[in-house]
Order: C-alpha cells, then sequence, then structure tokens
C-alpha cells in the first residue's frame, strides 16, 4: 500500500500543513485511498460538529447571563407602562367619577 507522502497527489505546505489533490470520484490511486478520504471527511465533519457544539453552548451561557438582566428590564418596563396606563386613565374615562355617571345617577 501507498503511503500518502509518498503519492503525487500529496502535497505538504510551507506552514506544514497536508493538502491532498486527490478526488475520491476521479483520481483514487489505490482502493485504501478510498478509506483515508473517508476517514479525514469524517475526521473534518466531527471537528465542524464540535466547533458548532461550542458555539451554541457559548450563545446558550451568554443567554443564561442575559436572563436576569432582561427580567429586570421586563419588569421596569411593566411599570413604566402602567404608570403611562395610569396617567392616561383620564382621557378615555375610566375613573371612579365617570363611572359613577354611566350608572345613572343624577345630581339634580
Amino acid at each position: 500500500m501507498m503511503q500518502c507522502h509518498d503519492c503525487e497527489l500529496f502535497v505538504r505546505g510551507p506552514t506544514g500543513q497536508a493538502t491532498f489533490k486527490c478526488d475520491p470520484f476521479t483520481n483514487i490511486k489505490e482502493p485504501e485511498c478510498l478509506a483515508k478520504w473517508q476517514l479525514l471527511k469524517t475526521g473534518e465533519l466531527t471537528h465542524k460538529m464540535d466547533r458548532l457544539v461550542k458555539a451554541y453552548e457559548a450563545t446558550l451561557d451568554i443567554y443564561r447571563r442575559m436572563q436576569p438582566l432582561q427580567e429586570k428590564m421586563f419588569k421596569h418596563m411593566e411599570r413604566e407602562i402602567d404608570e403611562v396606563d395610569e396617567a392616561d386613565s383620564w382621557k378615555h374615562g375610566t375613573n371612579e367619577e365617570d363611572e359613577d355617571l354611566e350608572e345613572g345617577d343624577d345630581y339634580r
């Protein structure tokens, strides 16, 4: 079995990084090359999945850290909205005096 470093489709870059110019659909030299190719792709996929999981966990960590702040912000916003509603209640006639008039009380 030919080793990858002896194949003309293998190139080692100046930083030592291995580059494969072989394509499993066109120019595989030996049957073992296909098995190696599958191992390489599985390893790359595993590495990408690990990165995705780490990114997802980092996002969850940020959300967990933001949750108390969000709760405080929502409570503050609810208080502000309630205060605005109370201040504008005279415009809508929802105060107690208006309710008494609507019930048919007569001031004569």
